[in-house]
């Protein structure tokens, strides 16, 4: 039996699949709620309404099965703009904080229309009053024409991660791109052919969620995108027509074939740790508001949030609905969008279960290991939270990959001149044997990093020793405060040559340790033209020129642009050109032929003032030899280098000296020239790579 509301005509509808399902006839509307006394579907004719054009109520003797609420509403199109209100207790003692006088979005809704007066402050005060509220938007995904686009499917071995933000990396002015495209995916297309020429194989996003750009500082912008309000609606901030919720969708997709086009794969950081309601005084905009002690990890005291994401709430990833809802986010993104992989954030809360406490082998993450819409998708796991949990080398699963924080430090503080630190320095280059080999994990486990988008970027990694956050408005106390980083005699700028040298040196050593080390290398948008972001370690909430790319730079630091460059083109062939690199670290490990030297050969310094280090690394085919020599001492080094291998002759060939100015740092394997003596001299603070083929 159906009844006549106006022009639509709605019947019970049913209870899966959850959220909106476009069909010919109209469009089912599903939600759970297990707290809610009744729910009221709402329609609105513009995205700045406040009252809206029809209102339906769910009946729950009818329109209720289980705990989901359910209508099917005939005649809806895409583009309809629609959002729920939900009755319910306020009894926060309980953990209930229903409030039906906000519109509340859809959980599952795939874009959201974001209205031009809207205000987080508004939505944070429990009582009714006059303010615009987020609108879910019925969009059919069915209409795109894919093109025959397919997944690049690259494995591990063969990838370069280049992290970046879709924003930042064409906002400047001085991109070239037009200034309705800027900062846009479609703005992004405009750029490929640069990524192309760098070399990297896939880019990292930072958070493509539809985010609240409010949730910073007074004055300030969340920039990064670490505040979502939506697991499945793409940012409208990011679309070059952000009125037209339904644009961004095609526009994230024609960047997702573009890419494939030219041979780059896409992947997601995905927040599934905390939303965007935060603490107890924060907005509301869905999850609160449609049951929040289903959504959220409350303390002993239900009123209060359990907080692991340090931005006042976690999302309650173990509990069955919410396990659901992240696995239908990722299935989305890879069936509907064409995504390759996900970098999950603050993933060890992924393994807290509903009450916080760590778990093994948590049901959401095998849930998303052992799903099949997920086979063969990249997934990568920020293996630690902001308690303390600390995950590296254990996460849970067979598939998942971590982002290396070991990688990072013991690479900046060997190649700063800690001492103490070269056995961890030779054991993260050979892909961090302590960490995986035991579980016989393959080489590209560990992905290596020396900078991301939190902290300093690679310039200013070597450029301060301290942070200058203050123009985030938090008197400096936010961002880390030991970076492990080394200004090289002065902080900030210089126009002293020395210093400008010896920084151009260092920058060099952490591109040839990240790029050439055992396991998947990652790189951060613009330290291969020198960014800076002037010391500040957290720019989280500087949407400006301080954080984006800047254009000028790629031709004023052409040198170190194409020393990474280079460095790219050499791992991938190596890569590539090996399959025996197809297999676990255990067993590279013990097939692979790899002598420690010192000054004098076959006589390491293990002790704990050493800062240098020399290796030969024999090919598994024992057809091709290479020679390390590490120097992270403030005084040259001379290296014996050895004159035979396997008993056979060698010539060597010198690739690398990050000592020497553009081009003689790094060249092409055909261009490198013979190196004729017995020995090396490795000038302070250089890395020197040389070659030889065995006969």
């Amino acid at each position: 039996m159906s009844t006549s509301i106006n022009t639509y005509f709605t019947s019970v509808g049913q209870s899966f699949p959850i959220g909106p399902s476009i069909s010919p006839e109209g469009v089912n509307f599903c939600l759970f709620s297990k707290n809610a006394i009744w729910v009221e579907l709402l329609f609105f004719n513009d995205v700045a309404d406040i009252e809206p054009s029809h209102v339906f109520r769910l009946d729950s003797a009818k329109n209720k099965t289980y705990h989901y609420w359910h209508i099917f509403v005939a005649g809806v199109k895409a583009g309809q703009l629609y959002g729920y209100r939900i009755h319910g207790p306020f009894e926060t003692a309980k953990g209930h904080r229903f409030d039906s006088s906000k519109v509340l979005v859809d959980p599952y809704a795939k874009s959201l229309a974001v209205p031009p007066e809207f205000n987080r402050k508004a939505l944070s005060k429990f009582e009714k009053e006059d303010a615009q509220s987020l609108k879910s938007v019925i969009v059919d995904l069915g209409l795109y024409d894919w093109e025959g686009d397919i997944h690049p499917r690259r494995s591990f071995s063969s990838t370069v991660i280049y992290e970046m933000h879709v924003g930042g990396f064409t906002k400047n002015p001085n991109s070239g791109v037009a200034t309705e495209k800027r900062g846009t995916f479609a703005g992004l297309i405009e750029k490929i052919p640069y990524l192309v020429e760098l070399g990297i194989t896939a880019v990292e996003l930072l958070p493509v969620f539809q985010f609240d750009v409010q949730d910073a500082p007074e004055g300030k912008t969340n920039y990064w995108g670490y505040s979502p309000i939506s697991f499945f609606a793409p940012h409208q901030g990011y679309s070059t027509d952000p009125e037209n919720p339904l644009k961004v969708l095609d526009e994230f997709r024609d960047m997702v074939k573009a890419l494939h086009r030219a041979g780059l794969e896409v992947i997601m950081d995905v927040v599934f740790n905390h939303t965007s309601e935060n603490h107890e005084e924060g907005p509301t905009y869905t999850f609160r508001g449609i049951d929040n002690s289903i959504y959220y990890i409350l303390d002993n005291d239900k009123s209060k949030y359990k907080n692991y994401s340090g931005t006042g709430n976690t999302l309650n990833a173990n509990q069955s609905i919410v396990r659901k809802m992240i696995i239908s986010s990722l299935h989305f993104w890879v069936r509907d969008m064409h995504v390759d992989g996900f970098r999950f954030d603050l993933a060890s809360i992924l393994s807290r279960d509903e009450k916080g406490n760590p778990i093994e082998n948590a049901p959401i993450l095998w849930d998303i290991e052992s799903d099949p819409i997920l086979a063969g998708t990249k997934l990568i796991a920020e293996a630690w939270d902001a308690s303390g949990l600390y995950q590296v080398g254990n996460f849970t699963g067979d598939s998942w990959k971590e982002w290396n924080g070991r990688f990072r430090d013991d690479a900046r503080s060997f190649l700063r001149g800690d001492r103490g630190k070269v056995g961890d320095f030779v054991t993260r280059l050979i892909g961090s044997p302590d960490m995986y080999e035991s579980k016989n994990r393959e080489l590209e486990q560990s992905i290596n990093f020396v900078t991301c988008h939190d902290g300093f970027t690679l310039n200013d990694l070597v450029s301060y020793n301290f942070k200058h956050n203050m123009a985030n408005g938090e008197n400096n106390r936010d961002g880390h405060n030991d970076n492990l980083s080394w200004n090289c005699g002065v902080e900030g700028p210089t126009d002293n040559p020395k210093i400008l040298a010896l920084r151009n040196r260092q920058i060099k050593n952490f591109f040839t340790v990240t790029l050439l080390s055992l396991g998947a290398p990652m790189i951060l948008m613009g330290d291969e033209i020198l960014h800076t972001q002037q010391g500040n370690n957290n720019a989280y909430c500087q949407d400006n020129e301080l954080t984006w790319f800047d254009w000028d730079l790629v031709e004023k630091n052409a040198d170190i642009f194409r020393f990474v460059k280079i460095l790219i083109k050499k791992r991938l062939l190596r890569e590539t050109s090996q399959s025996n690199f197809n297999m676990s670290l255990k067993e590279l490990l013990l097939q692979s032929k790899i002598q420690w030297h010192g000054v004098k050969l076959h006589q390491p310094d293990w002790s704990p003032s050493s800062l240098s280090i020399a290796m030969t690394i024999l090919s598994l085919n024992r057809k091709m030899a290479m020679h390390y020599l590490i120097n992270s001492y403030n005084q040259d080094l001379t290296f014996e280098i050895p004159k035979t291998i396997d008993a056979k002759k060698v010539s060597w060939r010198r690739w690398i000296d990050t000592s020497f100015e553009s081009p003689k740092d790094i060249c092409l394997w055909s261009d490198a020239g013979n190196h004729i003596e017995n020995s090396y001299l490795v000038k302070s603070h250089s890395i020197a790579i040389l070659f030889t083929k065995i006969e």
